[in-house]
């Protein structure tokens, strides 16, 4: 199985940090949410992590702290989370080691948007094919259940996306941005309709490669 993406999330306060720990979760990421500077540099220092959500302002230190803490030590995608909406905030945090900035309400949306284009950016997705996997990527080609599949180049890379991001939500607008050949919506459910033709055995009630209404598809390792 693949490893499910882990983020960090330092946040104090508790609704906001529940709502986004819950939403991020339902997208297919592992979270940990903790709720001052000291557990956060103590999860980082004790844990590998592959993105850090970070408020500025916490109860013990500053995020300032936590990013001049483990500036030298500890490499790692992060993104401020915070109410202030201040130019030399947001030049400071980008000093001290941010990589992007969202000024709170957070449209979640938004946030998985942002959070998939810099793990991409950092390539820091942690990728763990098992030899026993439903499916298996060799240079060019994909096998399912040990059989190859006739794949397009625009079937093969969407596919791919799925199953390096296996029994994780994606959204449509993920994959369009992520997939530069696929211009449209409908473009996209076109080619999963033909993935699905050549990989399940009932295209119409598929098993694997899920649509989940109003939120996007999912790609399933087990039925």
């Amino acid at each position: 199985m693949l490893s499910k993406t882990k983020i960090l999330l330092v946040e104090d306060d508790e609704t906001a940090s529940f709502l986004m720990k819950t939403f991020l979760e339902d997208s297919g990421f592992f979270v940990q949410a903790v709720f001052t500077i000291t557990d956060g540099i103590a999860y980082l220092q004790n844990n590998d992590y592959d993105l850090l959500l970070l408020d500025l302002n916490l109860p013990d230190f500053s995020g300032f702290d936590l990013l001049s803490k483990i500036k030298t030590t500890i490499a790692i995608p992060t993104i401020i989370i915070t109410a202030y909406n201040d130019t030399n905030l947001i030049v400071k945090a980008f000093k001290y080691g941010a990589h992007d900035y969202l000024v709170k309400p957070v449209n979640f949306v938004e946030l998985e948007a942002r959070v998939w284009g810099l793990l991409g950016r950092y390539n820091n997705i942690k990728i763990n094919i098992e030899d026993n996997s439903l499916f298996q990527i060799r240079n060019t080609q994909i096998f399912f259940k040990d059989k190859l599949l006739t794949l397009t180049a625009l079937e093969f890379e969407i596919l791919s996306f799925f199953i390096n991001h296996i029994e994780q939500t994606i959204s449509r607008e993920i994959l369009i941005e992520k997939i530069s050949a696929l211009k449209s919506p409908r473009l996209l459910d076109n080619h999963i309709k033909n993935i699905r033709k050549k990989m399940e055995i009932d295209s119409d009630k598929p098993q694997h490669l899920k649509t989940l209404y109003g939120v996007g598809y999912i790609l399933k390792q087990e039925i």
